[in-house]
């Protein structure tokens, strides 16, 4: 296992094929469903597909992606976070999402601005986007906390939904 880096609760490292029910559990939680999407995984091999051709190939091919979020005391699975190179972004984007029971204690805080310390500090990414969903208060709520500034609302290539982008500071 490859450790990105780590916090003081929590250890951000690269996802493995090992990872595939966690995934399967985080992917149909409410929220995931409600801001995410439905990306219909619902078993193993779905899961391990996700893995194969989402963060796993990410790191081959951009050397970052999402990875999984776990607590140091114990090394329970929470999250994903990590930043993203899409196709439809001039800039590499934030992403993060929580199993629901660890919502709400800033965990998802600790990680992401973590995060974005590592694209600006190591990946050298000077200003990294984040889009999230309109209602998607406590995504928007998290990202304000972390000074990224709402820059514009687009209609998504992919599946024509609405986001609205955001914008980290320049480091």
């Amino acid at each position: 296992m490859s450790y990105v880096l780590e916090t003081e609760r929590l250890i951000l490292r690269e996802f493995t094929l090992a990872d595939a029910n966690f995934i399967i559990e985080l992917v149909n939680t409410p929220g995931w469903l409600r801001f995410i999407g439905d990306r219909n995984i619902k078993i193993e091999e779905q899961a391990k597909e996700y893995l194969r051709n989402g963060p796993l190939k990410s790191y081959e091919v951009n050397g970052f992606g999402l990875s999984l979020v776990e607590l140091k005391t114990g090394g329970t699975p929470i999250g994903m976070c990590g930043i993203i190179k899409r196709d439809t972004l001039e800039k590499p984007d934030i992403g993060f999402a929580f199993l629901p029971e660890f919502e709400g204690k800033g965990l998802a805080f600790e990680i992401a601005s973590a995060t974005l310390a590592y694209a600006n500090d190591v990946l050298k990414i000077p200003v990294v986007f984040a889009i999230t969903i309109p209602g998607n208060v406590r995504s928007i709520r998290l990202l304000e906390k972390m000074s990224f500034k709402y820059s514009n609302t687009f209609t998504s290539p992919n599946d024509n939904i609405e986001l609205s982008l955001y914008k980290s500071q320049e480091r």
